[in-house]
């Protein structure tokens, strides 16, 4: 793990420490007015400057991220500049993010000690990307606020108050990793809110996994996860940013709206315990993921995703004379794509793609006219469509992913689609 090395030397430690506990005076009036921030800061998009709140599981970490950051040193693109920079040392107030109730309920040692909160922030995703080298490894910035969030494609993240958005950082050596990533991140997620509902007598809300990186309740979008990379001497830099509807039931419903719907006196879900929760829970995937291999998580993902069994219908031929096929999705390939069986007992690996589908009468989805350029010179790109629009592109599979390997590892997948 990487940390900064500006550390204040000894001489300067008391003078540091006053000006930190000064800061934290200040800090108590300021937590105060940051709900109202927060809301008028939703109204008149990235007008004004950044204001970035620090914090730290320990004295030793507030200090480090506070000098990491220090001196107008953090890049937030062309249009925003950060005003404020201040140390946490007290769990604040009001309804913005309380990082001391955070903090407490924290256990992680690598990911999420240090924080950076800001009641509105362009993206947290890109705060993190363009300052990956300045921030310690395992550093998570949370907004209360975005209005320029990043989701898959670069789609916007539409993220309104109530949401959880936050971002953190990682590395990887091995770069047949990182596809899988996401998949370690959305497995962390589902079974922390799970285990977090048991903790606190809730509900459960069974948390589902649609492939590739987005998170279902009851048939509706309540989160996605959005992973990035950039290759260092010898090792990879993983920016991941999560957006999870928790209090908001704007644009399709959240967590605490299904909490109520199921039982209308419960208690709800706060975004301080499900930041802890998902940091405790995928600490402790990481480390499976990085000795063992995904192998090792692959009964838990499929547990918690929804397309085992599931068969989805595919269109190939050219547009005269296209034709319906169906194939039965088993699980993963070894790279983290779909596995899938045609009913003519072919395999295919299905990959995600971009294209725009449209629903036709009898609720199946229909290719729209803006087939990728490489689809129609390659005969062996196919479109993989159904009715919730999932975008894939089908191909047989390769002759380095042996047929007969792949279905002794999806065997003991039976379940059927939900």
């Amino acid at each position: 793990m990487r940390f900064p090395v500006r550390l204040s030397p000894p001489a300067t430690a008391a003078a540091a420490t006053a000006a930190a506990v000064l800061a934290a005076v200040a800090l108590r009036s300021y937590l105060h007015t940051r709900s109202s921030m927060a809301t008028s800061a939703h109204r008149r998009g990235s007008a004004g400057g950044i204001t970035l709140v620090v914090s730290g599981k320990s004295t030793e970490d507030q200090h480090l991220l506070a000098t990491a950051t220090g001196g107008g040193s953090l890049a937030l693109g062309e249009e925003d500049s950060v005003e404020e920079i201040t140390v946490s040392l007290d769990s604040g107030a009001g309804a913005g993010f309380d990082a001391g109730a955070y903090m407490a309920a924290l256990r992680a040692s690598r990911f999420g000690r240090w924080m950076l909160w800001s009641p509105r922030l362009a993206s947290t995703h890109d705060l993190v990307t363009q300052n990956f080298a300045k921030l310690p490894v395992g550093v998570v910035c949370v907004a209360d606020v975005q209005f320029k969030g990043r989701g898959r494609s670069k789609n916007v993240w539409e993220s309104p108050p109530g949401c959880l958005m936050f971002s953190f950082t990682s590395q990887k050596e091995d770069a047949r990793k990182l596809p899988l990533m996401q998949y370690v991140v959305c497995l962390a997620m589902t079974e922390a809110i799970k285990e977090l509902c048991c903790a606190k007598g809730l509900p459960e809300l069974d948390v589902k996994i649609k492939w590739p990186n987005d998170l279902y309740l009851k048939g509706l979008k309540v989160g996605g996860i959005l992973c990035t990379s950039s290759y260092q001497p010898k090792v990879y830099n993983i920016c991941t940013g999560i957006g999870l509807n928790v209090d908001n039931e704007e644009p399709t419903t959240c967590l605490n709206a299904a909490l109520k719907e199921m039982k209308a006196n419960s208690s709800t879900l706060k975004r301080e315990d499900i930041l802890a929760s998902f940091f405790n829970k995928f600490e402790v995937l990481f480390e499976i993921f990085t000795n063992e291999g995904f192998q090792a998580l692959e009964e838990q993902y499929y547990n918690s995703w929804l397309h085992s069994g599931q068969k989805v219908v595919v269109q190939d031929g050219p547009e005269a004379q296209r034709a319906d096929s169906v194939v039965t999705i088993q699980g993963l390939t070894p790279a983290g794509y779909l596995y899938a069986i045609g009913e003519d007992g072919k395999s295919y690996e299905l990959h995600p793609d971009g294209n725009r589908v449209s629903e036709k009468e009898d609720g199946n989805s229909l290719l729209s006219q803006d087939i990728p350029e490489q689809a129609a010179r390659c005969p062996w790109l196919q479109l993989l469509h159904e009715s919730n629009s999932t975008h894939l592109l089908l191909r047989p599979q390769p002759p380095s992913l042996p047929h007969h390997r792949l279905r002794s590892a999806l065997l003991k997948i039976t379940k059927q689609p939900q």
